[in-house]
């Protein structure tokens, strides 16, 4: 997945979840956040960040850029400082649409509809049916990448559906894209949200695979290149 135009910035503040004000070009300017999240621990003030560049082709849009990635300091050994997160929440359903087109499945349909949910992927390989739910992992402690970064109702809801749908016969899995460089695996964030540990836990016990997708990242775009599995 590429960007099609990036500017580098430094963030200022964050008025409120979709919006911040970053310096561009000796400019203040208001731009979008491509995360709903917290991410309190990446955007902080004076950081480095990567944003999408829509000055070319602004159109109707309310905000000339959007903010997509951010350069954290970190204590890691194992990891370079700063290092460069991509956290745009969209990214990770998009590198992994392109990352199973490129693998052997015989059908794949983005959001489908299972249940009370929908479901990110539905996949069929041969005899086997799956459902694959997908999470991105930018939060980054010690070294070890954790999920999530704040209290997730939609994505404990999600973990006890598929292990529901792993009793009754659906290969099922949930793919954490770890939107990092230096990390190959992701631990729950019990202490953020213990029933998201516990959900996972479940989900395991009930045949829900648990896969590690591994990212190249850069400042203009983000590719899955492998995947670990548990």
């Amino acid at each position: 997945m590429k960007y099609s135009k990036i500017t580098i910035g430094k963030f200022i503040d964050r008025p409120n979840r979709f919006i911040a004000n970053v310096e561009i070009e000796g400019k203040i300017e208001t731009v979008h956040v491509k995360n709903t999240g917290r991410c309190k621990e990446l955007l902080l003030p004076g950081s480095k960040v990567i944003l999408e560049d829509f000055r070319a082709s602004s159109g109707k849009r309310k905000t000339l850029f959007a903010l997509i990635a951010v350069y954290k300091n970190t204590t890691s050994p194992k990891l370079n400082s700063p290092l460069l997160i991509n956290m745009d929440s969209q990214a990770p359903n998009k590198v992994m649409h392109e990352w199973l087109l490129k693998q052997d499945y015989d059908f794949i349909k983005p959001e489908f509809t299972f249940g009370n949910s929908r479901i990110d992927f539905y996949l069929e390989k041969q005899n086997e049916k799956w459902l694959v739910e997908i999470k991105g992992c930018t939060l980054e402690i010690d070294g070890t990448g954790y999920f999530p970064d704040a209290p997730t109702e939609r994505g404990v809801k999600h973990l006890r559906e598929l292990a529901a749908a792993a009793k009754n016969g659906y290969k099922c899995a949930v793919g954490f894209v770890i939107q990092m460089e230096g990390i190959d695996k992701v631990l729950p964030n019990t202490e953020t949200h213990p029933e998201f540990g516990t959900a996972l836990k479940e989900a395991q016990e009930n045949g829900v695979e648990v896969w590690f997708m591994l990212c190249k990242v850069m400042e203009d775009g983000l590719e899955i290149v492998g995947k670990n599995s548990e």
